[in-house]
């Protein structure tokens, strides 16, 4: 039976006693459904017409082809091409606040667009950096960094704690990391997670760009076939968009703070490490930026996110972009798993996107001060 595993990412992960949620084409239902039966596994059916559900998403799209940015609308998810203009218009728009630059090509040669927002009040200033959409399927990601952008530039000027964060920091914002991947989740596949470069021996596309990171790369929690969903790759960096990034962070290691990378789904807040059980050297502080920032989030819509390491809270992985972010030297490294726990998963409505773009905001802005107090 083949099966597209979304939670967790990897049959490794699999014990005794794991919740598994698990996409079946149509026709395997009827020989799976008596199989969990027959071996006494429970399950419940969250998603009966999938495809129902994709269509619902993405099929309506002629009320908001209107070309105007004026009036962009948040509440919907965009294709590349429509983030892409958007970026462009608000840095002839803001030029104030606002700078966009690339920070190199993907393997099909997109732009690799990335906007550094903040008033630019003195010559150094620490910096925050934001990436979506490492993982194409999860389209929240790049929802709420757009949203993030627009409630910087909408409330700089009537909320001081906005106007104190753009003027003591700069934010780097990545809205889609995986520009490849994510393009083709909306043109092929819905729910493709890799890159999409070619793998001459397999015929198959992509590697994980949260696998791809040079720290205890390849090790446990990726695979080394290239045609699995957690394919660390042929090396370490091999995917350029993950190489460009690196060196981004690597030539600004000193400026960059914090590191925030925004996946989905699980609800949770995790920092380092992902690939190992042990305890980082600033834990309490990184420990008590993520309680606090759990409990803002709680306080817009009561959702409750779990926190801790990585490992030992959602799984051991290796090569992930936030134990490299906190290996190069960045003190706050963070990975959030937004909405939800599984009711829809990769296909979270587009009438959650503003409950789940505002309470994540409360937890960033909360981790964002967390720093300007200075704690390391």
């Amino acid at each position: 039976l083949q099966v597209d595993l979304w939670q967790p990412s990897s049959p490794f992960h699999i014990v005794e006693g794991t919740v598994i949620d698990v996409r079946v084409p149509q026709n395997m239902s009827r020989s799976l459904l008596p199989y969990l039966q027959q071996a006494n596994i429970p399950y419940t059916i969250l998603i009966p017409d999938l495809q129902r559900a994709i269509e619902n998403q993405t099929v309506p799209r002629s009320h908001r082809n209107r070309r105007s940015l004026s009036d962009y609308n948040y509440e919907v998810y965009h294709t590349l091409e429509e983030i892409q203009s958007w970026m462009h218009h608000l840095n002839k728009t803001h030029t104030d606040l606002v700078d966009m630059f690339s920070v190199g090509e993907s393997y099909e040669g997109r732009p690799l667009f990335v906007l550094k927002l903040g008033k630019r009040s003195r010559p150094y200033k620490k910096a925050v950096w934001i990436d979506c959409g490492i993982h194409a399927r999860e389209w929240i990601g790049p929802a709420f960094c757009q949203w993030f952008v627009k409630e910087a530039l909408q409330t700089y000027q009537t909320d001081p704690a906005m106007r104190k964060m753009l003027t003591q920091l700069y934010f780097y914002v990545m809205p889609v990391f995986n520009v490849d991947g994510y393009h083709f989740s909306w043109t092929n596949d819905r729910f493709w997670r890799k890159t999409r470069s070619k793998n001459t021996r397999f015929r198959c596309h992509g590697v994980d760009a949260n696998r791809n990171w040079k720290v205890k790369w390849c090790d446990e929690g990726a695979s080394l076939h290239p045609c699995d969903d957690t394919y660390c790759g042929p090396f370490p960096e091999s995917e350029p968009e993950v190489k460009a990034v690196a060196h981004f962070l690597r030539k600004h290691r000193k400026q960059i703070k914090a590191y925030l990378s925004f996946h989905a789904y699980a609800q949770m807040l995790l920092y380092p490490y992902s690939y190992k059980y042990a305890m980082i050297p600033n834990f309490s502080c990184v420990e008590m930026a993520a309680y606090n920032a759990v409990n803002a989030l709680q306080s817009a819509y009561g959702v409750r996110y779990r926190y801790g390491p990585a490992s030992s809270t959602l799984y051991v992985s290796s090569g992930s972009s936030m134990d490299w972010a906190y290996k190069n030297g960045i003190p706050y490294a963070f990975a959030f798993e937004l909405r939800d726990t599984g009711h829809f998963g990769f296909l979270l409505p587009e009438t959650l996107i503003k409950p789940t773009c505002t309470e994540t905001m409360l937890a960033v802005k909360n981790i964002t001060f967390h720093l300007l107090k200075k704690c390391h």
